[in-house]
């Protein structure tokens, strides 16, 4: 009966969602999902005294950008500066200050071995000194790379685009031109990129949503040549551009502050948007059960669920409406800052930065419960992901918390890792990749605890 049940809640989960369990290709997984079901994960572990610990490898300099898996490769990048005393500020607060480190950096590509944590190569994609600033609680290399097996792309902001092939060779590079994503009323505040690229069939595809000259474009896989690029009236916004592939079109769904935005990836032809968002939006929308979530916080903390392939022009709702013909459901005073949310089964799980997580009924809207993660507190900017009927929340204090998947909260266990972590993870065949502030750890049920992997 166990094995039934168990079955059963698998084909629930791989219906609203579409996902294999040996690739975890771009941020968040395939179209953002956050979802890797296939075998049995971690529940229970310990990395500071090496307790289902597969491997840990240092990875030098300052980094929010997520790991990425490739089959039995993983790849991460990072921005290594040459001052020592460069800022970081981790934690819930709210200044606007840019950090000061215009020193000479290193933007890094990283290959490693997923088993064993060993470095396969490193490359360096640009040195030089930063061409704009970062917000203290920011880095240099916040985006997460994007492969389809073949290439590896790696988006460095104002420091370019650039493809790798999986053997390390670098195949081509763009410069997208200074990309200034600042405080929209003082841009002498200047906060860095965070938006990372995604892959949709032979385009490498990027979100430039900055001060003056938002663009959403896309690029020629093969060479890097531009195939489109689309104008945005848009000032800056962080969230990452997701594909959706419904039942009549497939749709490139943007997320940013005048308008949730979905267009035709093929052409960069804009097809519908939502307006309404916050002042500020970093969150990546999401699809299941035939929907598209568009999800903020800030100030209105908006939530919407659109019909896939049937918005067109304008479907903003006007003074009053939840509803109207694109749009399925809405929510106000229930969105999220920085994680983005997550969709796993029937639920749609939304977790604020300050912990405070919002559990709903995806096709509804209907609030199933609030519940704090932890219920001590703390700071969360990565965004959950799930597998094996569980959900994981990587707290920036230390902690990784798992909880029960379902319409009741039930805290499973709390792992303690031994480092700051912004990153959201990564999960491919059984293992979770968690990016601490210095360290990449490998997390796996029953594994032989090993040191520092060899480099």
């Amino acid at each position: 009966m166990k094995l039934q049940i168990g079955l059963l809640f698998v084909l629930l989960v791989s219906g609203a969602t579409c996902l294999t369990a040996q690739n975890w290709p771009q941020f968040r997984g395939t179209n953002a999902n956050g979802i890797a079901e296939g075998k049995p994960t971690p529940t229970k572990w310990d990395a500071e005294k090496n307790e289902n610990l597969a491997w840990k490898v240092e990875i030098p300099g300052l980094a929010h950008s997520s790991p990425i898996v490739w089959q039995d490769k993983l790849f991460v990048t990072t921005a290594v500066s040459s001052d020592p005393k460069s800022v970081f500020r981790s934690g819930l607060y709210g200044d606007v200050d840019s950090a000061e480190d215009m020193s000479k950096h290193s933007w890094k590509v990283y290959c490693l071995d997923k088993k064993t944590g060993k470095i396969l190569w490193q490359q360096i994609a640009y040195e030089g000194a930063p061409k704009t600033k970062r917000h203290i609680k920011s880095t240099f290399a916040n985006s997460t790379p994007v492969t389809n097996g073949k290439y590896v792309v790696a988006f460095f902001g104002s420091e370019g685009l650039y493809c790798f092939d999986l053997k390390g060779k670098l195949k081509w590079k763009v410069d997208v031109g200074i990309l200034n994503a600042g405080w929209f009323f003082d841009p002498d505040y200047e906060w860095g990129t965070a938006s990372s690229p995604i892959i949709y069939k032979d385009f490498v595809i990027v979100q430039c949503d900055i001060q003056k000259g938002s663009f959403i474009a896309a690029y020629n896989l093969k060479d890097g040549k531009q195939v489109w690029k689309t104008s945005r009236e848009e000032i800056p916004s962080w969230g990452t551009p997701t594909i959706v592939e419904g039942k009549s079109r497939v749709e490139l769904v943007t997320n940013a502050t005048k308008a949730a935005r979905g267009y035709d990836p093929l052409t960069g032809k804009e097809l519908w948007r939502l307006k309404g968002n916050p002042e500020i939006t970093s969150t990546t929308p999401i699809a299941a059960h035939d929907l598209i979530y568009i999800c903020n916080s800030y100030k209105e903390r908006f939530v919407a669920a659109i019909k896939q392939g049937e918005a067109n022009g304008d479907i903003s709702l006007k003074a009053g409406e939840k509803t109207n013909s694109a749009v399925i459901w809405s929510l106000t005073n229930s969105g999220s800052y920085q994680p983005s949310p997550l969709i796993y089964g029937d639920q749609m799980y939304i977790c604020n930065n300050n912990g405070a997580l919002s559990v709903h009924n995806a096709k509804t809207g209907e609030r199933l419960y609030q519940e704090r993660i932890g219920r001590d507190g703390g700071s969360f900017s990565a965004s959950p992901v799930a597998a094996d009927g569980k959900i994981y929340f990587s707290g920036e204090d230390g902690d990784v918390f798992v909880m029960k998947a379902g319409a009741k909260p039930e805290l499973l266990s709390k792992n303690p890792m031994g480092e700051v972590m912004m990153a959201t993870p990564a999960i491919s065949d059984g293992m979770l990749f968690i990016r601490g502030q210095k360290h990449l750890f490998a997390i796996a049920e029953k594994s032989a605890p090993k040191e520092t992997a060899a480099k």
